[in-house]
Order: structure tokens, then sequence, then C-alpha cells
């Protein structure tokens, strides 16, 4: 993806973007539908959508500036509110975690969207939604870390968090 990011070939790059988009929804549903769920499975998730989150920033930055320029101030709150969230759960908890939460997977999909839709529409306003749900669905797992402490990374809100399934 970075070669066709760096080298502006942007058809490539939607193509792979949605293909590798794609596997990713899969292999949790395969793993959920197979009962193949595990901790660390959680982990490397989690460590996924972070590389996630950061890659379609920059691919967003590289490829389409404009739509992100205008919303450059809550980018910034973005990537603060992420970072203060696996600080508070790294206390709380002993170790940095992101959730998935409902809103969390929702910008997720939707982050998925504007990437692929960036190459064909003005996505200015869409990219401002998504970093505003993004800064609600930080402060709703940083509020759930500082209320429950360590929880399922799956709950799926602050309203229904569910206890950390222990290991049998």
């Amino acid at each position: 993806l970075y070669v066709f990011a760096l080298g502006k070939m942007e058809l490539a790059f939607v193509i792979a973007y949605a293909l590798i988009g794609i596997t990713d929804l899969f292999d949790g549903y395969a793993a959920r539908r197979l009962n193949q769920c595990s901790e660390l499975g959680k982990v490397l998730d989690s460590w996924a959508d972070l590389a996630y989150y950061a890659s379609s920033a920059f691919f967003m930055a590289r490829l389409h500036m404009d739509y992100l320029r205008p919303n450059i101030v809550f980018l910034w709150v973005f990537f603060g509110l992420l970072a203060l969230s696996l600080v508070v759960s790294a206390i709380r908890c002993g170790k940095p975690i992101l959730m998935h939460t409902f809103l969390l997977k929702l910008v997720a999909v939707l982050v998925y969207f504007v990437v692929i839709l960036s190459s064909f529409v003005d996505t200015t306003v869409l990219v401002a939604v998504i970093l505003a749900i993004y800064i609600l669905g930080f402060i709703e797992e940083i509020l759930i870390w500082l209320v429950h402490g360590e929880v399922d990374p799956d709950s799926p809100s602050i309203f229904r968090v569910r206890p950390k399934q222990e290991r049998s």
C-alpha cells in the first residue's frame, strides 16, 4: 500500500486497500463464527487496528491532504485522545489496550470507506464527522477505563460494559 501511495498510483492503492479491508473484516467474522477467539487474537487485533488508524491517516495525508487540512484540529485531538486512552488503559490495566466499542467499530468502517471514496469525491465533511465520532469513542473508552478498570475490550459501550473474561 505504501508503494502505491508514495508513487501516487491511486487506482492500485484503492484496489489493494479495499481488499485488505475486506480480509480484516472476514478474519474477525471467521474467528467469531468458528469460536476461535482468544486473548492473543484480541491483542493482535487491537495493535493491527492502531496500525490501520495511523496508516489510513498517512494515506489520506499523502493522497488527499486537501480533505484533511480543514480538519487538522480534529485530527490532532483524535491523536491526543488516542494516546491518552492508551496511557489511561496502561495505568489502569497494566498494559495499553484499545477497545472495540460500537462507536469505534462504526468509525473504523467509515474510515475504510472514506479512504476509498476520497479518490472519487470530496470527503472533507465526512472526514470531520468521522473524527468527531472517533473523539466521542475515545472519550467513552477513557471513561470506561477510569470508571471500570480492566474490562473485556469487546464491551459494546459504557452502558454495557462486560467484565474481563478470565483465562481458563
